[in-house]
């Protein structure tokens, strides 16, 4: 092995750059691995996880790492900035509609589906119910990273999409109560369920009014405050997610659900430097994914996996996929049959069953039995990665062809990310605004002249097919043009009317903000 090479007195100094130099060539060929995937319909996870792999004990040796404890702990950061960026993307308007939905499929149905899954692995292994049922709840919810990563470019119609972005983003406080709660039960007999379950609805209360709570606050500081740097309004913004994350945590509520609705809240507000702060955390985001993913595949011996669990892990796989995931999206959905708003259709119920994607939250939960010493710990550690693998691998393959054959493609494609921007001006009376001008916009098709816009309001520049535009009154505003708008602070809201304010879609419909 390569590392052996620094087994003979080499000062430390080159341990810290080997493994810097390691980690960067990592990080580089991933970046690079992202555009292979895309174009060949490979989940750019797997090929993450395969780099660690490869690069671990159980590969070329390149790095020792066996630390259970310091993969939990990066992985949670990790997930903090991957939910923070997640939730940042999620507007609001979109969520509403499917949230009951979401929420049940983040609750009822990650329990059925970690039911289904105890029962499989209870049938084929020799373990305890309790054991089962631990092994089921790691892997009952969906991933957040792994669901934003997939979807991301993807044009899935919108109600799906946001249906399963919000399942992903506020369904972990369910996982990591039942794995918690399971091993307390294994390790303390006297532990009862029912004594657990008051804890569940104040981790779950206590992590909503925390991130609501601190949400609310963010936005206040980030419109009141004036830095001497821009550069610094993103870093802020991701100290105090992490600030909902730890403090949440310190009274024993969901930090995660916490950083997810703090997310919703800041990215659905008007505050400066938004753009940029949506700019930082995308590309931080991706960095903690691809790192993050590297690190879990260093914590795994794959020899070992594909010797010893091959067979059990295609088995739970396979009922993960077929039968645990279907029966919980079933169950979930079951109480909004009868209510049009809710009522998805079969193609639907299908493609949401299929886009249960498994990420790092159920391999960061798998640590959890490792570090309290659980007997069976390091099998259900290989069993889950292993499950992690097969269904990002051919789930996350699949999502795009699935949507074109169920025909729930969006026919608008991909919308914007970034709608309403604020650049400050400091302690001018004025901002900027930079708004990405939407196909189903009233303003679309019209001459500037013809706007309604509050007085004084000037479009300085339209960016249009990559080129700048100087407009004048006679320039017409289309599709996908970024505008770039001077504005009167006190005129900001007016102006966000009008330029929102939608017209009748495709289907004759009007589109509501």
């Amino acid at each position: 092995m390569i590392a052996d090479f620094f087994s003979s007195g080499i000062p430390e100094l080159f341990y810290t750059n080997y493994y810097l130099v390691l980690f960067a060539l990592l990080a580089i060929i991933s970046i690079f691995a992202t555009r292979f995937a895309t174009r060949f319909g490979v989940p750019a996870l797997v090929l993450f996880l395969g780099f660690g792999m490869l690069a671990g004990s159980d590969g070329l040796g390149l790095i020792d790492f066996s630390d259970a404890y310091l993969a939990q702990f990066f992985g949670t950061i990790a997930l903090v900035i991957i939910l923070f960026d997640g939730g940042m993307q999620t507007r609001w308007s979109s969520v509403r509609p499917v949230l009951a939905p979401a929420l049940s499929l983040a609750t009822i149905g990650v329990v059925f589906t970690a039911l289904s899954v105890a029962v499989a692995a209870k049938l084929i292994l020799p373990i305890s119910w309790l054991e089962a049922l631990l092994l089921g709840s790691i892997v009952g919810s969906t991933d957040a990273a792994a669901v934003f990563s997939v979807f991301s470019g993807k044009a899935i119609k919108e109600r799906l999409a946001r249906t399963l972005e919000a399942e992903s983003g506020s369904n972990d406080p369910m996982a990591v109560f039942l794995t918690i709660s399971f091993i307390q039960m294994i390790q303390y007999e006297d532990t009862n369920m029912l004594t657990l379950i008051p804890q569940f609805f104040w981790q779950m209360g206590m992590g909503l009014l925390m991130g609501y709570t601190l949400g609310r606050a963010a936005v206040w500081i980030l419109n009141r405050i004036r830095l001497d740097s821009g550069g610094l309004y993103p870093l802020l913004a991701l100290s105090l997610a992490f600030l909902a994350f730890s403090a949440s945590a310190l009274v024993n509520a969901s930090g995660f659900l916490a950083v997810y609705v703090l997310a919703i809240i800041v990215g659905n507000a008007d505050v400066p430097y938004r753009h940029s702060i949506f700019r930082f955390n995308e590309g931080f985001a991706w960095m903690m994914q691809i790192l993050m993913f590297i690190v879990l595949g260093l914590l795994v011996f794959p020899g070992e996996v594909l010797s010893e669990f091959l067979i059990v892990g295609l088995i739970l796989s396979g009922v993960l996929m077929f039968i645990a995931r279907p029966l919980g999206v079933a169950t979930s959905l079951l109480p909004f049959i009868r209510m049009s708003n809710f009522r998805y259709s079969v193609r639907e119920y299908i493609f949401i069953s299929w886009s249960g994607l498994k990420g790092a939250v159920p391999v960061i939960l798998a640590t959890y039995p490792l570090l309290a010493g659980i007997e069976h710990s390091q099998s259900f550690f290989n069993v889950v990665f292993f499950i992690v693998l097969t269904s990002t691998l051919i789930q996350g393959a699949t999502i795009s062809p699935l949507a074109k054959l169920l025909n729930l493609e969006s026919k608008r494609g991909k919308a914007q990310k970034y709608t309403i921007e604020l650049v400050s001006l400091g302690k001018a009376n004025a901002d900027i605004i930079e708004y990405c001008v939407n196909l189903e916009d009233a303003i679309v098709d019209k001459e500037i002249r013809d706007l309604l816009l509050p007085k004084g309001t000037l479009i300085n520049a339209i960016i249009r097919d990559d080129q700048i535009i100087t407009p004048t009154g006679h320039t017409k505003i289309l599709a996908n043009d970024h505008l770039f708008i001077l504005v009167a602070k006190e005129n900001i809201s007016r102006l966000k009317r009008v330029l929102t304010k939608q017209r009748l879609d495709m289907e004759g419909e009007e589109v509501k903000t």
